[in-house]
């Protein structure tokens, strides 16, 4: 489904090279530097695609808050990625947003119930990964 500036999504296409660099980089669990990569990406992007990108930025964002043990922080920008990329259901540009979806709203569950105290009882390593085609 290809879209124009008001709203149309082009999922039909390929990721680009940027992107595919910050999932690699989320995958990677360098989710700091995912960040940086798929800010520029969301940045050189007009089109509304570019919600793909923030919102995957955004679910990695909240991956790394877990990490450094930022409950309100990783609860607070969960929230808004499962939010941004959630019309690119079930995929988008190869991207299988509904795993990635599921996961990230599994992890916000799971946190959630842990509280704030809770977190560090958090598994980090079992985190999703992004699945695309590449």
């Amino acid at each position: 489904m290809n879209e124009n500036l008001t709203g149309q999504i082009y999922c039909g296409e390929s990721l680009p090279p940027l992107v595919v660099r910050g999932l690699q980089e989320f995958n990677r669990g360098q989710y700091y530097r995912c960040h940086e990569t798929l800010e520029d990406a969301f940045n050189a992007e007009p089109r509304a695609v570019r919600l793909l990108y923030q919102g995957i930025l955004q679910i990695g964002v909240g991956f790394f808050h877990i990490t450094k043990g930022n409950w309100r922080g990783a609860v607070k920008v969960l929230e808004r990625g499962i939010l941004k990329i959630v019309r690119f259901e079930p995929g988008c540009q190869g991207v299988d947003v509904a795993s990635l979806l599921a996961g990230a709203r599994a992890v916000h569950t799971e946190i959630l119930q842990l509280g704030a105290d809770g977190l560090a009882a958090f598994d980090v390593d079992s985190l999703p990964k992004i699945v695309w085609e590449e």
